[in-house]
């Protein structure tokens, strides 16, 4: 398992790594632009307006951390992680839409040559300059991303491997330019739009599958349900749900115990369920078990099967009061779209072999008669 941290510690390194993006993306914003305009490079503009896009992409991140790491409350019961799945849509778009504009300029410059422009030798330097911290940028990010396991942090760190490979291709565009290519520029230009709007695609895109709360994938639910069948009292799984909010993953699990042990003893294999699974894997926060005594995935709701209270009257006018006042407990138990019943009284109470042998019969005429009861035992206790 990865390092643990709390929700202040965790808030605290997405904020610092963060904070350092945005003031280095806030210098290659104006010193590419600035330079591109001066050394009239098409492509250099547009990835001085891919970093400025990074720029806005880190104010966002910084938001959704500060909201996504609020604590669950009585309006959000699961926390304020969808913040962060929220910005990064946002992100996407603005992405995609970025993209388009560069796009469309660099298409409508190639229609009309005599608007292509000429850089000078000056914007190679800064293209170099651009590809040297984006890339430092792409490793701390993606570093503390793990870390903390937040996809949203993991994404930004993309978007600094993407503005370093853009940066590239810049520097490729304007060489080629100055070797007689007069178009290369703006055709690099072009390239990074499509670079740009590909990564805000993909990020609408998973966003958009985890707000509609789609599993994880199909390795990872595998293994959560080998984990699952693994432990100690657990005779079976189905309805395995799993979801994603943030970097949490949260699970709803159906598990199959024996069906003639106690409610207690279930909920203990219930817990260990959940512990078991949320110690393995980082990503898991809170599990909701559901323990059934059988696999009803497949099966109707038992509607018609008899409440224990009127199961208890029909016993009681069976046996009378004066006998059914000796019971010492009923355990009732549903399977099989039937019903089985287990009579307990204590054999003190019950010196005569004749009443013993009048209460047998009284459950068996009783089970007889009602096609939902299976049978009814009756055990004398010690």
């Amino acid at each position: 398992m990865s390092e643990k941290f709390n929700a202040d510690e965790l808030a605290a390194l997405k904020s610092q790594v963060t904070f350092v993006a945005m003031w280095v993306n806030v210098f290659l914003t104006l010193i590419k632009i600035s330079i591109g305009i001066i050394g009239q490079s098409t492509a250099l503009i547009a990835d001085g307006i891919h970093s400025f896009s990074d720029l806005a992409s880190d104010v966002l991140v910084l938001i959704a951390i500060k909201l996504g790491s609020r604590e669950a409350d009585y309006e959000h019961p699961y926390g304020h992680k969808r913040f962060e799945t929220l910005a990064t849509v946002i992100l996407g778009l603005g992405l995609v839409l970025i993209a388009g504009g560069i796009a469309w300029d660099g298409g409508q410059r190639l229609l009309h040559p005599e608007t292509l422009s000429i850089p000078n030798v000056d914007t190679l330097g800064v293209a170099a300059i651009s590809i040297l911290a984006n890339e430092w940028l792409y490793h701390y990010t993606k570093r503390i991303g793990i870390l903390t396991r937040s996809k949203l942090l993991l994404a930004n760190a993309w978007h600094h491997r993407s503005d370093a490979i853009s940066s590239v291709i810049v520097l490729l565009g304007i060489g080629a330019v100055l070797l007689g290519y007069s178009f290369a520029d703006t055709v690099a230009a072009i390239l990074v739009a499509l670079m740009v709007g590909k990564i805000g695609l993909q990020l609408v895109l998973e966003s958009i599958k985890e707000l509609v709360d789609t599993s994880l994938s199909e390795e990872m639910v595998q293994e959560i349900r080998r984990e699952i069948k693994m432990t100690q009292g657990v005779q079976g799984i189905h309805l395995l749900r799993t979801r994603q909010m943030g970097e949490d993953a949260y699970i709803d699990a159906h598990i199959v115990v024996d069906t003639k042990i106690s409610v207690s003893e279930g909920h203990v294999i219930g817990d260990r369920v959940r512990e078991n699974l949320t110690h393995k894997f980082d990503d898991i926060v809170d599990v909701l078990v559901h323990i059934d005594p059988e696999d009803d995935e497949f099966r109707d709701d038992s509607e018609n099967l008899l409440s224990r209270e009127k199961l208890t009257k029909l016993l009681a006018q069976s046996l009378g009061e004066d006998l059914y006042e000796r019971v010492e407990a009923i355990n009732i138990h549903y399977l099989n779209d039937k019903i089985e019943i287990e009579v307990i009284i204590p054999q003190r109470l019950l010196p005569e072999t004749e009443q013993t042998k009048y209460i047998s019969q009284q459950c068996y005429a009783l089970a007889k008669n009602h096609e939902s009861i299976a049978k009814i035992n009756l055990f004398l206790k010690v």
